[in-house]
């Protein structure tokens, strides 16, 4: 049977405008899920239904099919039941659907296939993710009512210590698989059910978790970075213009030229060199004079013809793997190594050939602190390999 996953993004948001493509941790919000839905392996084809022509752009940018959803079904009164099934109407090849919520940036391949299996091979009809919770639930009392409050799920008289108490599971709203004759019916569950439990802590909604820099920290600590385990980084490679620099020229009446940069940068490429990081920098213009005025004590390549292959030269002399070299560009002629490094980086204004090939984009634009915010970016993935580590 034909197994589908199907990412619903609707352009309108009451909460954050575009919310789907919004960048988490440098990475738009859809592309979590469908990072983890194409390398779990398990689809025979993997969907997102939009109406935005940006959501369309994202999504095909991370290896999405696109199907343009109708206004009708593009309404806030518009249910998911209702987008699915008109989704399926226009697909008669797919059997079963994996409706994948974007919302939910810490989902991982292995839960996808393991559901898939129950689907496929147990014979369930629909599957959905659930999370446990410890939490006591107490009635609710309106105000104005002359009641009192009661327990639900707890005597007060003796209350469950956490680690003596099974606790209960909660839909988290990650994934609800079904086939197709439920969804037909109006069902997204139902028939033979079965719940697949999520851990906690990949239990992440954003929906719930308004706070966008506490969604990316648990996104950096939780989330899905490939299928290769990362590794620390031992070489930053970083262009000069567009990056380093905002790769305006000034030049004056004598025919000087001369270039701005941000100090945060310079910052930025110290803490790295304390971590015991390598910057070395390069560009296709001959910038010696600039290099030389800036003192950065970084090796460099100008007049670099083939960035691509400066990058090898430098990966093979230093004897790293690839997952140990990051890199940060900002147009096409970068496009091949922002492909090729382990960690790779653009500024918020690049290209949109090289964002398509980053890992991360920033929110700094070139000259502006970008080379420090990809900085603490690579700290703060050294701190999730280090806690691997030590697991």
């Amino acid at each position: 049977p034909h197994l589908a996953a199907l990412v619903l993004a609707r352009g309108g948001s009451k909460g954050i405008p575009l919310k789907n493509i919004k960048l988490l941790a440098g990475v738009p919000l859809i592309g979590w899920v469908l990072r983890a839905a194409i390398d779990a392996g398990v689809f025979h084809s993997i969907w997102v239904s939009t109406d935005h022509d940006e959501i369309e752009k994202v999504a095909k940018q991370f290896g999405a099919q696109v199907h343009r959803r109708s206004p009708e079904v593009s309404q806030d009164s518009s249910t998911s039941l209702e987008a699915i099934r008109e989704f399926l109407n226009h697909h008669h090849e797919v059997d079963i659907v994996g409706n994948i919520q974007a919302t939910s940036p810490c989902l991982h391949p292995s839960d996808l296939i393991k559901v898939a299996d129950l689907i496929q091979k147990e014979g369930f009809d629909s599957v959905f993710s659930v999370v446990r919770r410890h939490q006591f639930r107490w009635s609710e009392v309106k105000k104005g009512e002359n009641k009192m409050t009661e327990p639900q799920n707890l005597n007060p008289a003796k209350r469950y210590r956490r680690q003596d108490w099974p606790g209960e599971l909660y839909e988290n709203g990650s994934f609800y698989f079904a086939k197709r004759h439920l969804i037909e019916k109006g069902y997204l569950q139902g028939g033979k059910m079965a719940y697949y439990e999520m851990r906690a802590e990949h239990s992440v909604d954003i929906d719930i978790d308004i706070d966008w820099p506490i969604a990316e920290q648990r996104v950096l600590s939780f989330g899905y970075f490939g299928k290769e385990p990362l590794k620390e980084v031992k070489l930053l490679v970083c262009s000069i213009e567009g990056c380093l620099t905002n790769g305006r020229i000034y030049v004056t009446e004598d025919h000087k030229e001369m270039v701005s940069y941000d100090y945060r940068d310079i910052v930025g490429i110290d803490l790295l060199k304390k971590r015991g990081i390598q910057v070395r920098l390069i560009s296709e213009r001959d910038c010696s004079k600039t290099l030389s005025a800036m003192q950065l004590g970084c090796v460099a390549k100008i007049s670099a013809t083939n960035k691509l292959q400066v990058l090898k030269d430098w990966q093979e002399d230093m004897g790293l793997s690839w997952k140990e070299v990051a890199y940060l560009g900002n147009e096409e002629s970068d496009v091949e190594c922002l492909k090729q490094a382990g960690m790779s980086g653009v500024p918020a204004d690049a290209c949109a050939a090289a964002q398509k090939a980053a890992g991360y984009i920033c929110k700094s634009s070139g000259g502006c602190g970008a080379v420090r915010e990809f900085a603490e970016h690579i700290f703060l993935l050294l701190e999730k390999v280090n806690s691997a580590r030590k697991q």
